[in-house]
Parts: C-alpha cells; structure tokens; sequence
C-alpha cells in the first residue's frame, strides 16, 4: 500500500530557501502524479504545485520563479524547493500522489511538515 511521507520542513529566515521532499514507499509513484499543498492558520488548503508522471510541471501563482518541483523516480521521491521565502510562506505543507494527473483526485495524502518564515 502507498505511503508517502514529507520531510524538510522548519524554520527559515525571509529570503532563505527550503528543500521538501516527499517520500513514497510500498509502491512505486512512477505512473502517478504528486502534487503539493499548503495550509497556513485559518486559511483553506491550497495548491502549489504538482508534477506529473511525464515530469510535466505546474505552479501556483503565489509561488512561481521561487519553487521548483522536481522527481527522482529511482529513489521514489518528489522534491519541492523553495527560494526567497516569505512569511506568508508559513504553513503545513503536505504532499499528495494523484490519480490521472495532476489535474485526478488525491490518492494518498501525506502527513505534512510544518514550515515557518520569521526572522
């Protein structure tokens, strides 16, 4: 049964950078999509970006030309690099692999990890 686990959240000045990754394990995310959101303090989940099985890429506006969204097939992990981090970055981030794209539904939900940006 898939699993996937996030990891690489913390504390990070405004203007530094993070590197989340998203680890599967129990079966392969090779035919799967994944994608990250986000949940800041009493706001909804939202997106941030997703790639898909065919490495094709997507971002949301709040985060395009800071993150990055890259796979590594062969260790089974999707990676989330963010750059120039804002406060308003702070939040839950948490990784999904999808059915049918990243345009499908969720499959299997991650437990998140917490970023922070303050000084």
């Amino acid at each position: 049964q898939l699993k996937v686990v996030e990891s690489g959240g913390g504390l990070v000045q405004p203007g530094g950078s993070l590197r989340l990754s998203c680890a599967a394990s129990g079966a392969t995310l090779d035919y799967l999509a994944v994608r990250w959101f986000r949940q800041a303090p009493g706001k909804d989940r939202e997106g941030v970006s997703c790639i898909s099985s065919s490495h094709s890429l997507n971002y949301e506006d709040s985060v395009k030309g800071r993150a990055t969204i890259s796979r590594d097939d062969e260790k089974n992990t999707v990676y989330l690099q963010l750059n120039s981090m804002k406060p308003e970055d702070t939040a839950i981030y948490y990784c999904a692999a999808l059915m049918g794209g990243c345009s499908g539904y969720v499959h299997v939900w991650g437990q998140g990890t917490q970023v922070t940006v303050s000084s």
